[in-house]
């Protein structure tokens, strides 16, 4: 029997405690973001989420608000799952689910975001232990390592 090739693993990279990240599928660049090892999955802020009827099935549309231009833009996707995932006050509750791509630290990423109303908090991403794992470790003295990283500082 052959074994398949292990399929070679980059080294973790440092990151900060906060950073600014690119959301290529969404067009939007350097959103702030704060690394959260405590939270198991990612979560993006955005508001007026529905299920809107595309003939035979449903697409879910919601609202984002584009870093730092503050603009906002519509999404409508057919790539979704409906969720339970704990919150900050470990109450379960449900959320949309989407998969998207992100840019950190020169990396393309394929990670799930739950979405949700994050108005009220300081960063409107959060990156949970889902997406960091095995990919970064977390050096809580840094912050915008990846956004320095890309704009040559």
């Amino acid at each position: 029997m052959k074994t398949a090739a292990k399929k070679k693993r980059k080294p973790p990279q440092t990151i900060g405690c906060s950073d600014r990240i690119d959301f290529p599928d969404f067009e939007l660049s350097d959103v702030e973001a704060k690394i959260d090892t405590g939270a198991y999955t990612s979560a993006l802020h955005c508001t007026d989420v529905r299920l809107v009827e595309a003939g035979d099935r449903h697409q879910l549309r919601f609202t984002l608000a584009s870093g730092q231009t503050g603009k906002r833009k519509q999404i409508l996707t057919d790539a979704f799952k409906y969720k339970t995932i704990k919150n900050s006050f470990g109450q379960s509750e449900k959320r949309f689910v989407i998969q998207t791509r992100v840019q950190i630290l020169g990396r393309t990423i394929r990670a799930e975001f739950s979405l949700a109303d994050r108005g009220r908090m300081r960063f409107p991403v959060l990156l949970g232990r889902k997406l960091l794992r095995n990919k970064f470790v977390v050096d809580v003295s840094l912050k915008n390592v990846s956004y320095k990283q890309k704009n040559g500082a």
